[in-house]
C-alpha cells in the first residue's frame, strides 16, 4: 500500500518524466504508436497546467511545462523572467509557446519569414516560501493549429530527448511527497477507471475493484481541482490520499481551515457518520462531526472509503487523528459496527466508545416489522431504552418483552443486548455527549451532509456541493453568533436561574434551558427521603407525557451535597446535554439556591466561548498550532474592533492601520 501525504501541499502521484529509449518518446501519451516499429507503449500522459501546480525546482516546473508541450505538439520557451538584484535570484518566470510574440523586424536583404503568431498560451511560475515554484497564471489556448505529428522539430523537445538519453540510477520508491505531482499516471488512470489498464499476461496482479473507490469519467480531475483551489483558499488546509500498490486509490481524506480550527474548540464529542457506508451510497462519505457552541453540528473533516472494513476504517481514523496533531475526542459515537468498533478500538484506545442510539431503533422496522405483534414489541423496546432510570428497570422490560413474545431466538435483539452498555441511556449516564445523542423518542437526528447527499450522488457532484454546504453552516453559525450577541433574551418566569443563564449561554442553549426553568412548574412534592452527613437524597415528582395526551406521575431521585453544592439527578440530564434539568434546579430552588453552581454552566456553550476558550498557559495547547495562534490573535483583536466603531475617527485610524498591516502581508508573500 503506497500512502501519499498531503499536510501541506496538495499531492497526488510521482511519475518519471520521459523513459530512457533512444527515441524519447516514452513520457506522455497512454497509448503510442513507435514510427518506427509500429508497436504499442504503454504511456503517462500529464495533466493539464493548473493554478496551484507546485515544483520543488524552476527546472522541475519547466519539464513538466515541456513535455504537456511535447505531447501537445508545441514548443515552449522562458519569455520574461523576473530577478531580485541583490541575489540575483529568479522569483518569478512566464514560460510561453514558441509561436508567443513576434520576432523583432530584420534590415536583411533576404529576412527568414515570420513564424511566430502571437500565441497566447503560456503559465507563469512564481518562488513561494523561498523554496517551491507554483503555477499562479495559466492560459491553454493557442491561436494556430498544434499537431503532436511535429513534435520532435522543436528545441525545447530536443534537450528532452538528449536528456532521456542519459543513463540514470533506478528511482527509490516516494512514500511520501510535499508537491503537486498529478502526472497522469497508470495509477491515475485506475483512479479514473476504477482499474488497471495493465493486463494479467503481462505478469501483474490484477487489483481487488471492490476495495477501490469507483470514480466515473471526471471525477478524478474534480477532486484534484477541488484540493487545488481548497490549498489555495485554505492556507491550513490538510488531505491524505492512499493508493493500493497497483495503482488505484483506496482512501482519501481531508479537513480544512475551519475544521481544524473547530476541533480546536469542540474536541470532548464527536460523532463519525457513516451513514452513506452503511446504506451503500454511490459516495462512499465518511464524516467527522462535532458540536458547536449553538448546539449546531460542525464538521471536523471528511472522506471517501474505499471499503467498509477494519483496515480502511484504521486508515481514516489515523490520517483524521494526524490531522488533528494527535489529540484524542473524550467520547466517539458510531453507527453500531463490528468493523468500526475494532477501529475505534485500535486507534483511539483512550475514547469512550458508544453507538448511536437514534440509528439503532430507526432500524427496528426493517429488523422485527415482519414479527406478529409488531407494533406492542416496539412500545416495549421504547419503553426499555427511553424511560428506564435505572440499571433494574431496564432489565425488568426488556426480559418481560423477549418472553412475552417470545424473542429469545432473534439474533438482531440479542447482539443489540450483548452491547446494551455501549448505546442504552440509562448505562451511559457518566458520559458527556454534548447533546449530540438523542434520548427522547420524539428527539430526531440530522446527518452533518443532509439535503445535500443521496442515493446517487457523484465524487464530482459532491464536491462541487462541499463549498455551498459549508458556507451555509457557518452563515449560520455567524448569524447565531451575531444574535447571541446582540439580542435580549425574552424571560418567562421570575427565576434567578433564568435571569442568570441569559447572560450566559447562547441563544439556541439558553431556549433549551429555559423549557427546563419552565418545567420546574410541573415537578411538585419535592421531598428528602435520606441524609447521609452533608450529602441528601430527595424525591422529585412530576407529570410527564406518555401515550397520547395521557400524563403519569414519575419520582426521580436527586442527591444534592450542601457543602460543594454538587447536584446530580438520576435523568442525567447534565450529562447528556451539558445544561441542569428541571430536577436538579427544583432542590437548587428548595434549598434556597439562587444561583446555578458556575461548575454546572459549562463555557462551551457560552455566547464567547470561542474568544476565551484557549487556556495560553495550558501544557497541552500547541503553541506553534493554527488553534493557538487563531484564538491569541482573536483575544487581541476583539478590543480593537471594539474600539474602532466607537467613532468615525478611531474607525478610519484602525482601518488605516489594518491596511499597513495587510500591505506588510502582501509584501512578505511576494518575496
Amino acid at each position: 500500500m503506497e500512502e501519499v501525504c498531503l499536510n501541506s501541499e496538495p499531492v497526488f502521484d510521482m511519475v518519471d518524466e520521459y523513459d530512457g529509449d533512444g527515441e524519447g518518446e516514452g513520457d506522455c501519451s497512454a497509448v503510442e504508436h513507435d514510427d518506427e516499429t509500429g508497436s504499442k507503449h504503454s504511456k503517462k500522459e500529464p495533466p493539464l497546467p493548473t493554478i496551484g501546480l507546485e515544483f520543488d525546482s524552476f527546472d522541475e516546473a519547466y519539464d513538466f511545462y515541456n513535455i504537456y508541450a511535447k505531447e501537445q505538439g508545441f514548443g515552449i520557451r522562458v519569455s520574461n523572467s523576473w530577478f531580485r538584484t541583490k541575489k540575483k535570484e529568479r522569483y518569478r518566470a512566464k514560460l510561453s509557446c514558441s509561436s508567443a510574440g513576434f520576432k523583432k523586424k530584420s534590415e536583411a536583404n533576404n529576412p527568414r519569414p515570420e513564424t511566430r503568431t502571437g500565441c497566447p498560451a503560456m503559465v507563469v511560475i512564481r518562488l513561494v516560501d523561498s523554496k517551491r515554484w507554483r503555477i499562479v497564471e495559466v492560459e491553454l489556448e493557442h491561436n494556430h493549429q498544434v499537431s503532436p505529428q511535429i513534435k520532435r522539430f522543436y528545441k525545447s523537445h530536443k534537450k528532452m530527448i538528449l536528456a532521456a538519453r542519459k543513463a540514470r540510477p533506478p528511482a527509490e520508491p516516494v512514500t511520501e511527497i510535499h508537491t503537486i505531482k498529478l502526472y497522469r499516471t497508470a495509477a491515475m488512470d485506475a483512479v479514473s477507471n476504477g482499474f488497471s489498464n495493465v493486463s494479467e499476461r503481462e505478469g501483474i496482479h490484477q487489483p481487488d475493484h471492490s476495495k477501490h473507490l469507483e470514480l466515473k469519467e471526471g471525477d478524478a480531475y474534480a477532486v484534484y481541482n477541488f484540493f487545488c483551489r481548497m490549498k489555495l483558499t485554505n492556507p491550513n488546509f490538510f488531505y491524505l490520499m492512499d493508493f493500493d500498490d497497483d495503482g488505484p486509490l483506496k482512501n482519501v481524506f481531508w479537513a480544512d481551515t475551519r475544521s481544524r480550527a473547530a476541533y480546536g474548540y469542540f474536541s470532548d464529542t464527536i460523532a463519525i457518520d457513516t451513514t452513506c457506508l452503511t446504506n451503500k451510497y454511490e459516495l462512499p462519505l465518511i464524516s467527522f462531526v462535532g458540536v458547536n457552541h449553538h448546539g449546531q453540528s460542525v464538521l471536523l473533516g471528511c472522506g471517501f472509503l474505499g471499503h467498509k472494513s477494519v483496515e480502511y476504517f484504521v486508515w481514516i481514523f489515523r490520517a483524521w487523528l494526524k490531522c488533528m496533531l494527535g489529540h484524542q475526542p473524550q467520547v466517539i459515537v458510531t453507527d453500531q459496527c463490528k468493523s468500526l468498533q475494532i477501529a475505534v478500538s485500535e486507534v483511539f484506545p483512550k475514547a469512550r466508545h458508544c453507538f448511536c442510539l437514534w440509528y439503532i431503533m430507526q432500524r427496528v422496522p426493517e429488523k422485527l416489522g415482519g414479527l406478529r405483534g409488531f407494533e406492542e414489541i416496539k412500545r416495549q423496546l421504547n419503553k426499555a431504552v427511553y424511560n428506564s432510570l435505572k440499571i433494574i428497570e431496564f432489565e425488568t422490560s426488556w426480559t418481560e418483552m423477549i418472553k412475552k413474545h417470545g424473542l429469545g431466538d432473534n439474533k438482531w435483539l440479542q447482539t443489540l443486548y450483548e452491547e446494551r452498555k455501549q448505546w442504552v441511556p440509562v448505562y451511559l449516564k457518566d458520559t458527556f455527549f454534548a447533546g449530540m445523542i438523542p434520548i427522547r423518542e420524539n428527539e430526531s437526528l440530522n446527518a452533518f451532509f443532509d439535503g445535500y447527499v443521496h442515493k446517487h450522488t457523484s465524487f464530482k457532484e459532491f464536491v462541487d456541493k462541499y463549498d455551498l454546504a459549508l458556507y451555509r453552516k457557518h452563515l449560520k453559525e455567524a448569524t447565531a453568533d451575531v444574535q447571541s450577541k446582540n439580542s435580549s433574551f425574552e424571560l418567562k418566569t421570575r427565576c434567578n436561574f433564568e435571569v442568570q443563564l441569559s447572560k450566559a449561554y447562547t441563544k439556541e442553549i439558553f431556549d433549551k434551558f429555559q423549557s427546563e426553568v419552565e418545567g420546574m412548574y410541573s415537578c411538585f412534592n419535592t421531598r428528602q427521603v435520606t441524609a447521609n452527613g452533608p450529602i441528601i437524597t430527595y424525591i422529585v415528582k412530576e407529570r410527564v407525557e406518555i401515550e397520547g395526551n395521557e400524563k403519569e406521575v414519575r419520582s426521580y431521585e436527586v442527591l444534592f451535597e450542601t457543602n460543594q453544592v454538587d447536584i446530580r439527578c438520576i435523568c442525567s440530564l447534565f450529562n447528556y446535554k451539558g445544561y441542569l434539568c428541571r430536577h436538579a434546579l427544583n432542590v437548587l430552588n428548595y434549598n434556597g439556591v439562587e444561583e446555578v453552581p458556575s461548575r454546572y454552566i459549562l463555557r462551551r456553550w457560552c455566547k464567547d466561548f470561542k474568544f476565551q476558550h484557549v487556556d495560553l498557559g495550558s501544557t497541552d495547547i500547541d503553541v506553534y498550532g493554527p488553534v493557538y495562534r487563531r484564538s491569541h490573535f482573536h483575544n487581541c483583536a476583539v478590543p480593537i474592533v471594539e474600539g474602532g466603531a466607537q467613532s468615525e475617527e478611531q474607525y478610519k485610524i484602525a482601518l488605516h492601520e489594518l491596511q499597513e498591516l495587510l500591505n506588510k502581508f502582501n509584501l512578505v508573500d511576494d518575496s
